[in-house]
């Protein structure tokens, strides 16, 4: 028995049950050239990883051009891939200087300003999927949402969604809408296990859309934290590990997101192939329920109630 590869986010639009994300694009000791990026991208689909996590913002907004510039090398065909970015972080950076302080902007000038920005840095005449990176308390739904509805209808977004937004914040949107939201980008790994209790996963099943999972690994802490709580998972995950058989811990995290119900869709930050083929064996990994709640008890550091 293993996970299905693909996930089904709306009729028309699927991602891979495992995403690649590309934030970390810019962060190595070396800028990646073109070819490069083409490489990686092209070893991400071998593994599976066909949709591809981006923002505005990342890499202080230079993130998605450096991708569109490798995309535009790689052999592959568009429609082989989803291609999904997130608009409204004002980010304060030397490369938008109009930004004092960081903020939020829901404005229809500024997303509409922003997903065309971003097609033309990746190079592509359409989204997959558009998320609303942060919840903006000054966000008026009904311009927002118009906003959003009219990029779908014009094809530039094949599908919208949020990002890191509460149940309410999420149903309030969706509520000026003539389609549903297809998914809520969340914060949840063994490390950060909120979700299981302030009603976000509970949501997504009453209302059945997948949720993407952004920081699966706890931002790398999994392996390089030095608290009690980072070590008592490692164990955990290592216990379960030998049980099963499997070579990687990592692998059994992403497992045990997988195991969820509510169908998350984890996206992965490596920008190493060997590490993503690693991870993608979470695949076929599929924890049994005492498996799941000893690494859910020592991450909570007692027994459930």
């Amino acid at each position: 028995m293993s996970h299905d590869s693909r996930i089904a986010l709306t009729k028309d639009v699927s991602l891979s049950r495992l995403v690649f994300g590309a934030w970390r694009l810019l962060n190595g000791a070396v800028r990646p050239d073109a070819d490069q990026v083409a490489r990686l991208i092209g070893s991400a689909v071998d593994l599976g990883l066909t949709s591809f996590d981006h923002a505005d913002i990342y890499g202080h907004y230079e993130v998605e051009a450096a991708f569109g510039a490798g995309l535009a090398r790689w052999k592959g065909k568009r429609e082989q891939i989803e291609l999904i970015s997130k608009c409204d972080i004002m980010l304060a950076s030397a490369n938008r200087p109009q930004n004092r302080l960081k903020h939020y902007d829901t404005s229809a000038t500024h997303i509409t300003a922003s997903v065309d920005r971003s097609l033309a840095n990746l190079g592509t005449d359409y989204l997959d999927l558009l998320l609303l990176h942060r919840p903006d308390p000054l966000m008026d739904a009904d311009e927002t949402a118009a906003a959003l509805a009219a990029l779908a209808k014009s094809g530039k977004a094949r599908a919208v969604g949020v990002s890191n937004f509460t149940p309410s914040q999420f149903d309030l949107l969706a509520s000026r809408l003539p389609f549903p939201l297809a998914t809520n980008q969340i914060e949840m790994s063994v490390l950060k296990t909120s979700a299981l209790t302030d009603g976000s996963l509970d949501h997504a099943q009453r209302l059945g859309y997948a949720p993407m999972v952004w920081s699966p690994l706890g931002g790398g802490s999994l392996f390089t934290g030095k608290e009690a709580r980072e070590a008592r998972v490692r164990a955990a995950l290592a216990a379960v590990a030998a049980e099963i058989g499997a070579g990687d811990l990592a692998a059994v995290a992403i497992a045990w997101l997988l195991r969820h119900p509510a169908r998350l869709v984890p996206v992965l930050g490596s920008m190493k192939p060997e590490r993503l083929a690693a991870m993608v064996k979470a695949l076929d990994i599929v924890l049994n329920r005492q498996q799941w709640f000893a690494i859910l008890e020592a991450s909570e550091g007692r027994p459930v109630a």
